[in-house]
């Protein structure tokens, strides 16, 4: 086990390692030599890196009450030119996961490429208008996180373009978009499907362990902070990641496969819904008995 110190220090040095990995990684794919298999093995590993490693630090990092942890993963995020998921992320979808007004929550039968843009561009949507709303109900004025997200996304663009040139500029977005399609696939698994009942009054019950897809493998739950483990995640956002438990199947949802395998069969909708509506047929009989 992990105390939530050492796991905050294990955090800031994840952190900071990407930073480092990030800008040597654009610079050496802008500066050649590498020869066109070493370019492709360096792209996808060190994207790999930033969609798994560094999202997931991100992840834990704006879920933390320290304002210090929280401001690095932003950052990361917006490093990644996807800085306003730190606002949908925290104030859209642990808010209305598993409804219909969350933009990251994956409908039965939608496929991963009709949801990413849904995704990206509602997330981007309502992740604006739920910083107003804070905004103007705590009557205090001022801008909104989404210009710190702009200008400092403007910023390190213009940054790596005055030291890399072009070639800089296209490997940076090269990379950003393959982290990007990573996190995207992460949301579109780990609720696809799963929708909350509504109570008395109309509104979504409480989300509960059911509505998350879990998913087994020491190795994979390491490499992603225990990502996988995503129903007790919602069930207690702030709980440190070393603490995240993994539901047992009678309780919540367990992907056939571990998440990256998922992840990779998700880029191929008939093979998904093959094995996924299966998944969600035998889950709701097990419910059912």
């Amino acid at each position: 086990d992990i105390d939530p110190a050492a796991a905050n220090r294990l955090l800031v040095l994840l952190g900071i390692a990407h930073v480092l990995l990030l800008g040597l990684t654009v610079g050496a794919l802008a500066a050649g030599g590498l020869g066109g298999a070493g370019r492709v093995g360096l792209y996808l590993g060190a994207g790999l890196f930033f969609g798994q490693v560094s999202n997931a630090t991100a992840h834990e990092l704006i879920h933390r009450a320290d304002r210090r942890l929280f401001q690095l993963g932003k950052w990361i995020y917006i490093s990644l030119l996807f800085g306003h998921h730190t606002s949908a992320h925290t104030k859209v979808h642990h808010r209305y996961a598993a409804t219909p007004d969350d933009p990251s929550t994956a409908r039965l039968g939608e496929s991963f490429y009709a949801f990413a843009r849904r995704a990206w561009l509602g997330g981007f949507r309502k992740g604006y208008e739920m910083e107003r709303a804070d905004i103007m109900r705590r009557g205090t004025g001022g801008a909104t996180p989404y210009v710190t997200y702009a200008f400092g996304a403007a910023g390190l663009l213009a940054l790596t373009w005055f030291a890399f040139g072009w070639a800089g500029l296209s490997a940076y977005f090269g990379l950003a978009a393959y982290a990007q399609l990573q996190l995207l696939l992460s949301d579109y698994v780990q609720h696809y499907g799963l929708t909350r009942g509504l109570d008395a009054d109309g509104r979504p019950e409480p989300i509960g362990a059911d509505q998350s897809w879990n998913a087994g493998g020491w190795f994979t739950a390491h490499l992603m902070l225990n990502g996988p483990h995503h129903s007790d995640h919602h069930a207690h956002p702030a709980r440190p990641y070393p603490a995240l438990a993994l539901p047992d199947r009678a309780s919540a949802p367990r992907l056939p496969a571990s998440l990256p395998v998922m992840s990779v069969l998700a880029l191929y909708p008939g093979g998904w819904r093959r094995v996924m509506h299966r998944a969600l047929d035998a889950r709701a009989g097990e419910v059912g008995t």
